[in-house]
């Protein structure tokens, strides 16, 4: 552990933010030159305003003085006609503020502390629940690895981390995903620790504060939308990877509110990675970065009714009564946790074809390879006229074109269980039997949200026949599940729908299939939407409504 590069990252903590420091200064002075009266200013006005609106217990407690004495700091220097050099100098002690919150820590003591406590809690709450039996508490017969099912190449991207640094790039559906992506790359697949973003709003809680801060996470603060903060943020990243640190991050940003797959990401955490591997070629360095895409898998998913909730709020501007985030209730987070532990229900960790930051694939010695199988030499995208140099427009495009590589691997590399499929069709011939938006559809009646089940069982086959055509062709990933007979698809489906929400998505009595929740159906629904299966659902709605 003491040779994971997060390991000798933390022991020139002190070292490395003085460093960062100068680098995000540097970036700051090459894109704003001379101009930084506005840009202190327009920082200055919006901290004044978060400080004084919307204050976290985990903040400073000096906040609003800094900002407001920031404040009379900067007018002091206007009025005074100040030097150039005087704006620096403010610039750096607000850079420094910045970059001492965010870069975190990593001890090893921690960690392996943290990490064995988990597996050893994990283990007893699975033998516990797995026999509905607290006699069985100290069973050893069930591990949790045995319910992560891991897809991919995984021995390819292991060896990649000698051969470079690896920006390992996950779906986000739940703030328990953290959690998931550490314990299945640990224990499942046996990869060092990454370095991590973490909301500042997790820190509240000193007791997750204090774990999380000690294992690596680098603190996000989202209120902060002012121009410096966003530069300390991507630089944090950027340097860091320079620097040879595993990074993880979630290119969507946050939770997907209505589940379904990211279709747009945020760039601008990706454009870090492209910034790093070009300093790396400019310092003369054969070391490069690859960025590996991650799908995580759930058949239910602890904060799914407050997610859908807020989508349907903020896309169709009605007013709803919004749940509580389960994530913010321990009774909640417990009650998932013994739910999952309790009921077979696996979940998926489908790791995407490794690629360098331009979005080629690479072979196992890390080459990367053009559509031709040639060789391709990361020089050639940096240079122009035979010099290396930054390029933001440029490199603006190859970010793009790393979101959409990121994207289109999401899409063949997403597994899809019993509960995706299943959800997805009861959606769909509800959606076709009824007229209005889905806005008017989630809230039908349990009387008029009934199917009738030999239609859902024709829909299903259907469905499966193509999605087994489209996993030959390698175009997506089916679990077990998906490929057993309809009845038994759609059996494990609604059990695996029900396993934890009070109101189930979907119900089933002899010859009927209803909801007691349509908005958490059309939230499972949407984690296989993107790939428009219901051009192959024939439609009769006779047959269809029970």
């Amino acid at each position: 552990m003491k040779d994971w590069p997060i390991s000798q990252f933390d022991e020139k903590r002190g070292e490395f933010v003085l460093e960062l420091n100068n680098f995000v200064l540097k970036e700051i002075l090459d894109n704003h030159g001379e101009n930084l009266e506005p840009l202190l200013a327009k920082t200055i006005y919006l901290e004044k305003k978060r400080s004084k609106n919307n204050r976290w217990k985990v903040d400073p407690e000096d906040e609003e003085r800094y900002w407001s004495s920031m404040g009379k700091e900067l007018n002091a220097i206007s009025q005074e006609g100040a030097s150039h050099e005087a704006y620096i100098e403010l610039l750096k002690r607000i850079i420094n503020r910045y970059d001492e919150e965010i870069v975190g820590t990593f001890k090893p003591k921690t960690f392996r502390f943290t990490f064995r406590f988990l597996n050893i809690f994990f283990k007893r709450l699975l033998n516990t629940a797995a026999g509905r039996n607290h006699r069985r508490l100290w069973g050893n017969r069930h591990q949790l690895v045995e319910k992560i099912k891991v897809y991919g190449e995984v021995d390819k991207i292991k060896a990649l981390f000698d051969q470079g640094t690896v920006v390992m790039v996950p779906t986000h559906f739940s703030n328990l995903d953290s959690m998931v992506i550490g314990y299945a790359m640990q224990s499942a697949v046996g990869l060092p620790a990454f370095s991590f973003g973490a909301g500042l709003n997790l820190f509240d809680n000193e007791l997750v504060g204090y774990f999380i801060n000690r294992l690596g996470a680098y603190r996000v603060d989202r209120r902060k939308k002012n121009p410096i903060y966003l530069e300390c943020l991507t630089s944090m990243a950027a340097y860091s990877i320079q620097k040879g640190v595993n990074n993880l991050f979630f290119p969507g940003g946050t939770r997907s509110r209505e589940g379904g797959m990211e279709d747009r990401l945020k760039l601008g955490l990706l454009g870090s990675s492209i910034e790093a591997q070009r300093n790396l070629v400019i310092e003369g360095k054969k070391e490069k970065v690859f960025v590996v895409p991650m799908v995580l898998g759930y058949n239910f998913v602890l904060e799914a009714k407050f997610l859908i909730e807020q989508h349907l709020a903020r896309t169709g501007k009605e007013k709803y009564i919004k749940s509580k985030d389960a994530f913010k209730s321990y009774r909640k987070i417990t009650k998932f946790i013994w739910s999952l532990f309790s009921e077979k229900s696996d979940i998926s960790v489908s790791f995407g074809e490794p690629m360098d930051i331009m979005g080629n694939m690479v072979d196992d010695q890390g080459n990367s390879i053009d559509t031709n199988g040639e060789q391709i030499d990361l020089k050639d995208y940096f240079s122009l006229d035979g010099e290396i140099k930054a390029n933001p427009q440029r490199e603006n495009v190859y970010t793009k074109i790393l979101g959409d590589r990121i994207l289109d691997s999401y899409k063949r590399n997403n597994v899809v269980l019993s509960s995706h499929l299943v959800a997805y069709a009861a959606f769909k011939i509800l959606e076709k039997g009824h007229d209005g938006d889905v806005y008017s559809l989630v809230n039908l009646s349990k009387e008029k949200s009934q199917i009738d089940y030999n239609y859902l069982e024709t829909t299903i086959s259907r469905l499966q026949t193509v999605l087994l055509e489209w996993e030959s062709e390698g175009e997506i990933k089916l679990s077990r599940e998906v490929k057993w007979e309809p009845r038994r698809i759609i059996e494990d489906g609604i059990k695996n729908l029900g396993i934890y929400h009070a109101q189930k998505p979907l119900s089933i009595k002899k010859d009927k299939v209803w909801s007691d929740s349509l908005k958490v159906l059309y939230y499972y629904h949407n984690r296989i939407k993107i790939y428009e299966l219901d051009k192959y659902i024939e439609w009769n709605r006779g047959n269809a409504l029970s």
